[in-house]
């Protein structure tokens, strides 16, 4: 009885900002945001960057949960031709997990409680996913990074995050992605290509555009989960995407 008192007497009270619209989020964040320009490893000024624009997020009085990709180390797809596709994958689950402490250690610089989650079982330097524990990490104010997707091969990190998002019960799936939305082809290729600010989620799918893979679309169909795209590196828009202003494309 005691120890259950001490418990919550944890849980701290917090006060969300009132211009928030989705109190508790999912936050995907690909490996590649934070790699160096030969597209590998981590660049420090990329990762402080990402860190101040989650604690940003994260005054407002938002519940937040981040799921990272590990691409700049490791993409299991692209090697699966060359090896066994379940040992390619696993070895990208663990080079999310190398993303996801960087990421760690940088927010506490900032003050920052925070504690990563291994779908995998990885104890000397992580807890393992349960999803009590990361409810409680929540009523706490800490931030919870998931690393390892979902733990199974052949579910991309994309997958993960929206299945996350369910389990969590998230208000909305943020994507944080290298242009500021979602376009019918790459903009970076052709400067007539046209931005979607709103899509359905069976648009995303019957349309073929690559926003997120199709299990992770379905899966936040099926659970009336908002997705919204946005671009990582503009400056304040993971804060005016959490406020439900617009920045990117929302799937809904």
């Amino acid at each position: 009885m005691l120890e259950k008192e001490f418990e919550m007497s944890e849980t701290i009270q917090k006060t969300v900002d009132p211009s928030v619209k989705y109190k508790r989020v999912i936050i995907k964040i690909s490996g590649e945001a934070l790699a160096k320009e030969n597209g590998a490893g981590i660049d420090n000024d990329k990762l402080e960057f990402v860190c101040r624009q989650i604690v940003a997020v994260k005054d407002l009085g938002v519940d937040v949960g981040i799921v990272i990709g590990g691409g700049n180390f490791w993409r299991g797809l692209q090697a699966a031709d060359k090896m066994n596709r379940a040992t390619a994958d696993y070895m990208g689950m663990l080079a999310t997990v190398m993303n996801a402490l960087a990421l760690q250690d940088k927010l506490e610089e900032h003050g920052v409680a925070v504690r990563v989650q291994t779908a995998l079982t990885i104890t000397k330097v992580a807890e393992p996913y349960i999803l009590r524990k990361a409810i409680r990490h929540f009523e706490k104010g800490r931030v919870v990074i998931f690393a390892c997707g979902t733990g199974n091969p052949y579910f991309s990190t994309d997958t993960g995050a929206a299945l996350r998002a369910c389990e969590i019960g998230a208000d909305a799936l943020l994507c944080a992605k290298n242009v500021d939305g979602i376009y019918d082809c790459d903009p970076k290729k052709n400067k007539d290509a046209k931005k979607f600010e709103h899509l359905t989620y069976m648009q995303v799918i019957s349309l073929g555009l690559k926003a997120m893979d199709t299990t992770a679309i379905t899966m936040c169909m099926d659970n009336n989960i908002p997705v919204v795209a946005f671009a990582l590196m503009q400056e304040g828009s993971m804060k005016r995407a959490v406020c439900g202003e617009n920045v990117g494309t929302i799937i809904s």
